[in-house]
C-alpha cells in the first residue's frame, strides 16, 4: 500500500508528504485563489507520467546495451473545458542523445513503458489519448 498524507498551509498552499518522506508544495493559480507557490496537482499528474515513463526507458536501453548521454520528455496536456477539466490528450516528444542509438531500441523501449511497464501512463490511458513522438540526436 501506498500512502501519502496532505496538509493544508494557507491560501491554496498544500504540502504533500509521501512514504519516502520527500515533501512537496502545490499551489493554485493566481486567477483561482492560489499563489503559484508550487506546481498544480495537474502540473504533478504530466510530472508523473514523465517521470514514470522516463524511467522505464533509461533503464530498458540500459539493459539493452545503449549508452545514453540525456534523455528530456516534453508533456502537451490539454484538458476538458468543462469540470471535472481532465486531461483530454497528452503529446509526449523524448530527446534522446548520445552515440550510435539505433532507432528500433528507442521505438520498442517507448512501446514497452507504454503497454507495460508505466502505471500512470496506464491509469491515465483508460481516460485520456496519449501520443508518443521521439528524436534520435547523435552527440
Amino acid at each position: 500500500m501506498v500512502e501519502t498524507k496532505i496538509t493544508w498551509s494557507d491560501g491554496m498552499v498544500f504540502t504533500a508528504i509521501p512514504d519516502s518522506g520527500h515533501k512537496v508544495i502545490m499551489d493554485s493559480i493566481k486567477e483561482i485563489g492560489g499563489s503559484a507557490k508550487g506546481p498544480t496537482p495537474m502540473e504533478l499528474v504530466l510530472m508523473a507520467l514523465g517521470g514514470c515513463t522516463g524511467m522505464d526507458i533509461v533503464g530498458i536501453l540500459k539493459k539493452m546495451g545503449v549508452e545514453l548521454k540525456s534523455l528530456e520528455i516534453e508533456l502537451y496536456g490539454e484538458k476538458e473545458e468543462k469540470h471535472p477539466k481532465v486531461y483530454r490528450s497528452i503529446d509526449m516528444k523524448y530527446t534522446v542523445k548520445g552515440k550510435g542509438i539505433p532507432e528500433k531500441n528507442v521505438k520498442r523501449a517507448i512501446e514497452l513503458s507504454k503497454n507495460k511497464y508505466c502505471s500512470v501512463s496506464a491509469m491515465l490511458s483508460k481516460k485520456c489519448k496519449i501520443r508518443y513522438t521521439y528524436e534520435i540526436i547523435e552527440v
